[in-house]
C-alpha cells in the first residue's frame, strides 16, 4: 500500500536496525541496493536513497512515507508533513546539530562579529544563506561536496557544518560559535497520501512500531515476589515515574510485582530489590513500549 524511502548513508545502519526490531525488515539482495522490500501488506515497495534527496521526492509524491532528518527538509524547503521525531541517529539518540564553526584562534566570538563578505563553505548552501541573510551578513556560500572542515582557514573564513558530539570539529582545530539548527531524524509524508484515509491509517500503525521500538531503548523488565511485610520497602526502592504492577501470590504468600526501569540503574535497583525483601527477581529485555 505504501511507497517508503529509507536514507543511505550515516543513517542506514540504525535505521535498517530499528525496522528490523520493530519486526519491519528491509531485506535487499546486497548491501549496495538501492531496491528493497518489506514482508508487511502495508508496504508495498522500499527504496534506500540518500537522505538529501527524501524530503523532494516524498513532496512529489514520488514515495508516500519517508525517513530523513529535518535538516534535509529545511535545506530543500520541501513540502512534506512531519508525522513526527524519531529519537535515533547514527551514533546515539541525541539530535544533531548544524553549526557555524570557525578556527579555535580566532577573534570570532559571535556570528555578528563575522565580516561582510565572509567566505563560508557547507553542505547546506541555501540553509546556510537564509541562516546569514536573517543575520544582516552578506556572505559567500560556497558547496562543499565533503572535508567541510578541512577548508578552514586557507579556502574559506568559517563553515557549516553538522555534528553529533562536536568531537571531530575540535579535533580539525575548530570552535563552534552558533547553532543554526537542532535536528532529529523525522517520519516524514507526501501530504495528498496523508490524507488518504487508508494510507494514514497505515502510516501511523508502522509510525506506532517504531515508537514502541525506540521508547524500549535502553529500558527492562523487573519481576520479583515479595512477602506481605516488605511490599510497602520494595515498592520504595523501585523507580516512582510509574505505579509498579502488583498482583497477589496464591494463598496469600506474598506479591508478584513488575515494573519497567532504565537499564543503566539496574545492577544498583537489583541488589537494593533484595536488601528490601525482594526474592525471585528477574530482569527481561523488552522489545516495544506502547502507550
Amino acid at each position: 500500500m505504501l511507497r517508503l524511502v529509507l536514507p543511505k548513508g550515516s543513517l542506514e545502519k540504525a535505521t535498517l536496525e530499528l525496522f528490523e526490531a520493530a519486526d519491519l525488515k528491509v531485506k535487499r539482495d546486497s548491501a549496495v541496493d538501492y531496491k528493497a522490500t518489506i514482508a508487511d501488506p502495508r508496504v508495498l515497495d522500499v527504496r534506500i536513497l540518500r537522505p538529501q534527496e527524501i524530503p523532494v521526492y516524498v513532496s512529489e509524491g514520488l514515495f508516500d512515507l519517508g525517513i530523513t532528518g529535518r535538516d534535509w527538509i529545511e535545506e530543500t524547503s520541501s513540502d512534506v508533513e512531519s508525522l513526527g521525531e524519531l529519537r535515533y541517529s547514527k551514533a546515539t539518540g541525541d539530535p544533531v546539530r548544524i553549526v557555524v564553526a570557525v578556527p579555535a584562534d580566532s577573534p570570532v566570538q559571535q556570528v555578528e562579529d563575522l565580516p561582510q563578505g565572509v567566505r563560508v563553505s557547507s553542505e547546506y548552501p541555501r540553509l546556510t544563506e537564509r541562516f546569514f541573510r536573517d543575520r544582516g551578513i552578506d556572505a559567500d556560500v560556497r558547496l562543499s561536496y565533503g572535508a567541510t572542515e578541512a577548508k578552514v582557514p586557507d579556502i574559506v573564513d568559517c563553515i557549516v557544518d553538522i555534528t553529533e558530539t562536536g568531537r571531530a570539529l575540535r579535533a580539525a582545530g575548530l570552535r563552534i560559535i552558533d547553532t543554526i539548527l537542532t535536528s532529529y531524524t523525522e517520519l516524514i509524508a507526501n501530504p495528498a497520501a496523508a490524507a488518504d484515509p487508508a494510507k494514514r491509517h497505515a502510516m501511523g500503525q508502522l509510525q506506532t512500531l517504531l515508537d514502541g521500538v525506540l521508547e524500549a531503548r535502553g529500558k527492562v523488565l523487573v519481576k520479583l515476589n515479595t512477602p506481605p511485610d516488605a511490599l510497602d520497602a520494595v515498592i520504595a526502592v523501585l523507580p516512582s515515574e510509574k505505579s509498579p504492577t502488583v498482583n497477589e501470590l496464591y494463598g496469600g504468600a506474598g506479591y508478584a510485582v513488575e515494573s519497567v526501569v532504565a537499564k543503566a540503574a539496574i545492577n544498583t535497583l537489583i541488589p537494593a530489590l533484595r536488601d528490601a525483601g525482594g526474592t525471585d527477581i528477574l530482569e527481561l529485555p523488552i522489545s516495544k513500549i506502547v502507550h
